[in-house]
């Protein structure tokens, strides 16, 4: 099961997620996770609000900058996001591992 993170904020919880759809938008929209260290601003903003697609599409930049501003352990935070988006990332090639996999096509080569 992915993981989720929970963020309570002004009376509401907010769970933030990545979908394979969300991630799709997120690197079309020019988010490179290879980039966060060299374009800290930009990529660490963009995987937070990134975060939030799956759930709170509606949730405007600004309240996402006010929560982000209010909470601890950022750093933690953003290590945690990064894992999550790899892990989405990681579910195109999980299938070889999976074991539901039963009445599923397969494929071969021939020559």
């Amino acid at each position: 099961m992915a993981k989720k993170i929970t963020i309570p904020y002004n009376g509401k919880t907010y769970t933030l997620e990545f979908t394979r759809e969300g991630v799709k938008r997120m690197e079309a929209q020019g988010f490179r996770i290879t980039e966060i260290d060299n374009m800290p601003m930009t990529m660490i903003t963009a995987l937070f609000n990134g975060a939030f697609e799956a759930n709170h599409p509606a949730v405007k930049g600004a309240t996402k900058e006010k929560i982000f501003g209010n909470l601890k352990s950022r750093k933690k935070l953003i290590q945690t996001l990064a894992e999550m988006y790899a892990d989405t990332y990681n579910t195109l090639f999980d299938d070889d591992e999976d074991e539901a996999d039963e009445g599923n096509p397969g494929w071969g080569v021939t020559e």
